[in-house]
């Protein structure tokens, strides 16, 4: 049974995840694909695979297409090749709370799932969990967001958006005559429209709870009444809304679904090894701007590489504007810490970041791309967390003195 009535809630309860942590507690002989369906089914777990306890989590994020309704994402027949590099890094050392670690505790930690470093493609390091492994896909989650992103940039190239400063209205016009008449295709990707957006996870009337189920017409309609707080571009404002907004934009100027989109310009020709899923809005609906493509780490790496080849492909054809990538990385005016949907990091290194510790970690000056799967306990805020960010850190500070 797939249960396709958790996609319409998909955005309130990824908002709710952020402030609920599920318990430990399952038979081990419940912990696979049928027997948390059949718990599903029974009433014995909640219906939403977010709201589940930790253990069932770590199945269900490798198996979304057994949960959800999903578009699939086809590798290309020539995997760009990820030649071995084995590079001794366990003892890379770093620091949270004062207490001192290496990367070889931290791979032991319980939430990691994977953990691969490649250097100008080069896999440095690659490590998995016992029930992880190459060809395991792994729930994003926000690392979406910065995917999207690279279709808008590809969408530019290929003139179905002819500007970035182009408004809104021109792609949405059901928007015509609100707040967005006077907002940018950039001021969404740089979550800086000004439009009045409460993101706040624990108040029941907040536009997130509200708003945050929706999607095509239905969120047009709800944006429509919003007012504005702030001009466009100066205040950033996390927006779970305008994240699933810049989606449909992509949608309406390509005609075509974001899945498919992937798939042609960048997923085959760069040479994905295995297939994704990107969950959608139903059998028949579109994929959420904002969340949840399932890879394999290896492809989440591969990403990367696209990224710091500046969104050229292999056979040097370009998919992405020249500069696009730097454009990306570079601080808003509303905000030093976000680009176009990517988090920037000191000495220029930015990421794509999801909850429970999903990344694509960049850091330009290295040609270094970490890749990470993750099951966090909580969706943010996790002492994991903060090892997490500091390893990557670490890990790219290291690579930085051996040049």
């Amino acid at each position: 049974m797939r249960f396709t009535q958790f996609v319409p809630k998909l955005p309130t309860l990824l908002a709710a995840f952020l402030v609920y942590v599920a318990p430990v507690h399952a038979d081990e002989s419940s912990l696979t694909v049928q027997g948390i369906t059949e718990r599903i089914q029974s009433g014995e777990l909640d219906e939403s695979p977010l709201f589940l306890p930790t253990a069932e989590r770590r199945v269900v994020f490798a198996n979304p297409e057994y949960f959800l309704p999903v578009r699939k994402i086809t590798p290309g027949g020539n995997p760009y090749p990820l030649p071995a590099s084995p590079t001794d890094l366990g003892s890379v050392a770093y620091e949270v709370d004062g207490e001192a670690f290496t990367l070889q505790e931290f791979l032991t930690q319980q939430p990691l799932m994977g953990f691969l470093v490649l250097r100008d493609g080069a896999r440095l390091l690659e490590h998995y969990t016992s029930d992880h492994s190459v060809d395991s896909r792994w729930i994003s989650f926000s690392v979406t967001k910065s995917v999207t992103s690279l279709l808008v940039g590809a969408a530019l190239a290929d003139g179905f958006i002819t500007s970035l400063d182009d408004s809104v209205t021109d792609y949405l016009p059901r928007l015509r005559g609100s707040a967005y008449d006077v907002v940018t295709v950039k001021h969404l990707l740089q979550m800086a429209s000004g439009v009045a957006w409460n993101e706040d996870y624990f108040d029941p009337e907040s536009d997130v709870a509200l708003a945050g189920i929706l999607g095509g017409v239905a969120l047009t309609d709800y944006l429509l009444e919003l007012p504005r707080a702030h001009p466009p571009g100066t205040h950033f404002n996390y927006n779970t809304g305008e994240a699933n907004l810049t989606g449909e934009l992509l949608r309406a100027a390509i005609g075509n679904n974001a899945s498919g989109y992937l798939n042609q310009k960048i997923w085959g020709p760069f040479g994905m090894e295995f297939e994704a899923v990107w969950p959608a809005d139903g059998p028949s609906g579109g994929e959420a701007g904002g969340c949840c493509i399932s890879a394999a780490l290896r492809d989440y790496g591969r990403l990367g590489q696209f990224v710091l080849d500046d969104g050229v492909l292999p056979d040097g054809s370009r998919v992405l504007p020249e500069g696009w990538v730097a454009a990306s990385a570079a601080p808003s005016e509303g905000s030093e810490e976000y680009g176009y949907m990517w988090w920037r990091y000191p000495g220029e290194r930015f990421s794509a970041a999801g909850i429970f510790g999903q990344k694509i970690f960049i850091d330009p000056q290295t040609r270094a791309v970490i890749a990470v799967h993750s099951n966090a306990d909580a969706a943010s805020g996790s002492v994991y967390a903060a090892h997490l960010e500091a390893v990557m850190m670490a890990v790219t500070d290291a690579l930085r003195s051996q040049e």
